[in-house]
């Protein structure tokens, strides 16, 4: 079995917001309804409000309207099936599972912005890790916010994995290397680092995620292997410049998309990847450890457009 196992079901019940507003919106829309220019217009902007993004919103659109005045799209129904296909076959290609290391330890560093979700996610992960079996040490290298190593502190106890801290407001770069020490001499599996949550535009603490990287870099060498940003869904087009700020510091190679049971504007996923042609490779779709799948396209688009389930035959 692989390290996260995809579930319709999961997925379904996580995007419950985005079917009933975006999807829901669009099967209103055209449900029995013959395609009209007007129409096109108000599918576009359905797009545009679901966080789609205007560049790939603007293909697809064009792409509809020529279909309808070649005559070959009449119906609001096959409009619908367009779009959906269209969807499935936007994503690029793209390895979506997690980095897993030649040598262990494994080395996985996770990074994102106040207020994102963070520490949770990295909960999430340490979780399903411990659940394939994998030894798993966290790192605590938020030491800005005492909070924020407490918190790290009573997860880690809650899954069982141990943890390497500092003191509040010691060096970051220190709390790692540490990490990195311990991750070597006791032959864990991953060394997951949570790090500070910080805003894109704080360039100093920019440059601390750069120097943390370096740090466990000379350790342990093709560290860290995998660079994890996690991004709030509710953000919408302000998780897009957030992660171009941070891929250009600390190279990303995979986006955890947090919080996506919270909007109803699932289409931020697919503005990301357009935008950024970084994978998504994992979603939150709820508040439990457990609330954590590997991002397949084809699994969600067909899960935003799902009947809901009082509705479905």
């Amino acid at each position: 079995m692989g390290l996260f196992r995809s579930t319709f079901t999961a997925i379904r019940r996580g995007l419950a917001r985005t079917r009933d507003a975006f999807a829901g919106t669009l099967r209103t829309l055209l449900t029995g309804q013959r395609l009209s220019e007007d129409l096109i217009d108000q599918i576009e902007r359905t797009l545009i409000t679901g966080d789609v993004g205007v560049h790939m919103t603007g293909s697809i659109v064009t792409d509809l309207r020529a279909s309808f005045r070649r005559g070959e799209i009449e119906r609001g129904e096959d409009a619908l099936e367009f779009l959906k296909r269209r969807l499935r076959e936007s994503w690029k290609d793209a390895d979506r599972s997690l980095a897993r290391a030649a040598e262990k330890p494994t080395v996985i560093l996770v990074a994102g912005v106040n207020g994102a979700g963070k520490t949770t996610s990295v909960a999430k992960i340490a979780r399903s890790l411990r659940e394939e079996g994998r030894t798993v040490l966290l790192a605590a290298a938020d030491t800005f916010r005492a909070g924020a190593i407490e918190q790290l502190a009573v997860w880690a106890k809650r899954l069982n994995v141990d943890l390497v801290r500092g003191q509040p407001g010691a060096d970051p770069a220190a709390v790692v290397f540490d990490a990195a020490e311990a991750a070597v001499a006791r032959g864990v599996d991953v060394l997951l680092i949570d790090t500070a949550g910080r805003l894109h535009t704080q360039e100093h603490l920019m440059r601390e995620l750069t120097k943390i990287r370096r740090v466990v870099e000379r350790r342990i060498p093709g560290a860290p292997h995998e660079v994890l940003l996690v991004l709030d869904a509710t953000a919408g087009q302000n998780a897009i410049e957030q992660a171009k700020i941070f891929s250009r510091a600390i190279d990303v190679t995979g986006i955890f998309l947090a919080k996506l049971d919270g909007t109803a504007r699932g289409g931020i996923v697919l503005a990301v990847q357009q935008e950024l042609g970084i994978p998504v490779k994992l979603v939150g779709v709820g508040e439990r450890p457990e609330d954590v799948e590997p991002f397949d396209p084809a699994t969600f688009v067909e899960a935003m457009f799902a009947l809901p389930e009082n509705a479905a035959t």
